[in-house]
């Protein structure tokens, strides 16, 4: 825990602009959006969302501990007279105003991280890197759009050595007030690929709106970019039009400066050698992948870039492990003997997917076991969208896998393309696919359950979790 509070009420107040209603307290401990995770001793502030007012939970916030409360001024009266209020004109935009608040207090090397896949993982890895070598901050879960970058900005301690910031976006001119906010040291773009095509023109588009990025970073600030990415000249680009001349490239091309020389992929995990600014490691990751080891790559350029030790960055990931959703695995006990299930249910889109075929591909099965995918619809791919969910079946293929279940209206074009052997089950929907997959698996067996968001393929996850409980699978050592 942080020895020093978060915020002062009066550096509250003086970011945003405005008087207090009640005794307020000195300071506070942290910032809240949600009553029911509120921790005694927060700020909550009561965001008007597209489903809830947060000023409705108000009430149960303050008896929950909250040390004050940060309401509209238009629904103040609605609470007791003493309560501990900061009253402003519109709450977001006072949340927006602490964000930037909270950045110009900050010492730290800031990174800001994009993509069309892999934001969050890489994310996570460099909060853990960095984490094991000075005070890291970092964005919660996926916290990356309009509310969530200045929540977590907010959040971060004055005294962070390293804060790390994620930025989603699904429409162009999402990224750019955000990064102008966060106004990162680096930035990385992990990758882009052909997804949210339902609000884009192509991929070119897609590139461009990411490269909003850009318009955020710091004077003789860094960028990080995919070398192996079709998108990479264009990136390069506009990155030089934005003033940044430090731009770092990774991959397996020979040209990259954070480039791999050469990969074991295991199971669990790989070992990777490789270049990086100039200094040759060799490590485990503790995520299996070819995709997760490139994107390490950039992991340990932008730490090397934001000041850490290299040696200890690449040493820690050995250490690392999916975040929840995005490839946790678990051995259940079923009749006969285990079925390792692989949790990908958080999001997809077709580049995630084939990763994440590759990886069930690897996967280790009994000796009268079968490799098992079970996919929901991809979502917001546009016009092309029955094209790219049926293009899943050469992956399918060149992975070997042995069966697979699908559901949705989008992933019928997957379903049709399938040879017979290979059809396990189809459903419209997520619950009604359910019971298939349960009543298919067997001993030996590895199971991985993908999809997007909106697809709800974690209520097969929690069905398959309930029916046969089990634990944790262990990572396999990289020799």
């Amino acid at each position: 825990m942080n020895a020093l509070p978060l915020w002062t009420s009066d550096a509250m107040r003086a970011a945003m602009r405005t008087e207090a209603d009640g005794v307020l307290p000195q300071a506070v401990t942290g910032i809240s959006i949600d009553s029911r995770t509120l921790a005694p001793g927060e700020a909550y502030f009561a965001i008007r969302g597209a489903v809830h007012d947060g000023h409705d939970f108000v009430e149960a916030a303050l008896k929950a501990g909250a040390a004050l409360a940060v309401v509209e001024k238009a629904q103040a009266k609605k609470f007791a007279s003493d309560a501990p209020l900061l009253v402003v004109d519109d709450v977001l935009a006072a949340l927006v105003d602490l964000a930037h608040a909270s950045r110009a207090r900050l010492q730290a090397q800031v990174i800001a991280v994009t993509g069309s896949v892999g934001k969050t993982s890489t994310k996570e890895a460099l909060l853990h890197v960095l984490s094991a070598q000075s005070q890291t901050h970092a964005s919660t879960a996926s916290f990356n759009n309009h509310w969530g970058v200045p929540l977590s900005l907010a959040r971060c301690p004055a005294d962070a050595r390293f804060a790390v910031f994620e930025i989603g976006m699904n429409h162009a001119g999402e990224i750019t007030p955000l990064v102008k906010m966060v106004r990162p040291h680096v930035a990385i773009i992990t990758t882009v690929e052909p997804v949210h095509l339902e609000f884009f023109s192509g991929i070119e588009a897609i590139a461009d709106a990411k490269s909003e990025i850009f318009e955020g970073v710091v004077a003789d600030g860094a960028v990080v970019l995919n070398h192996d990415n079709s998108q990479f000249a264009r990136l390069s680009r506009r990155a030089r039009k934005c003033g940044i001349s430090r731009i770092v490239s990774f991959g397996a091309d020979k040209r990259a400066e954070a480039r791999l020389l050469d990969i074991s992929l295991h199971t669990t995990c790989s070992a990777v050698h490789a270049n990086i600014l100039g200094h040759e490691v060799t490590y485990k990751l503790g995520m299996p992948g070819r995709h997760m080891a490139m994107n390490s790559l950039a992991v340990l350029a932008a730490s090397s870039l934001a000041g850490a030790d290299l040696a200890l960055a690449s040493l820690s990931l050995s250490q690392l492990v999916p975040a929840a959703g995005r490839g946790v695995r678990q051995t259940l006990v079923v009749p006969g003997g285990e079925v390792t299930l692989i949790d990908e249910s958080y999001n997809a889109n077709p580049a995630s997917m084939v990763a994440a075929l590759s990886v069930l591909g690897r996967a280790k099965i009994g000796p009268h076991g079968r490799r098992i995918a079970v996919l929901g619809d991809m979502l917001e791919l546009g016009p092309t969208s029955a094209q790219l969910h049926a293009g899943l079946n050469d992956a399918i293929k060149a992975d070997h896998i042995d069966l697979v279940f699908c559901c949705g209206p989008m992933m019928r074009n997957l379903w049709d393309g399938l040879s017979a052997g290979k059809r396990g089950g189809y459903a419209g929907s997520a619950a009604t696919l359910e019971p298939q997959v349960l009543a298919a698996i067997r001993a030996g067996d590895a199971v991985m359950v993908k999809g997007s968001f909106g697809s709800k393929m974690k209520t097969i996850v929690t069905a398959l979790e309930k029916r046969f409980p089990g634990n944790a699978a262990f990572d396999e050592a990289a020799i």
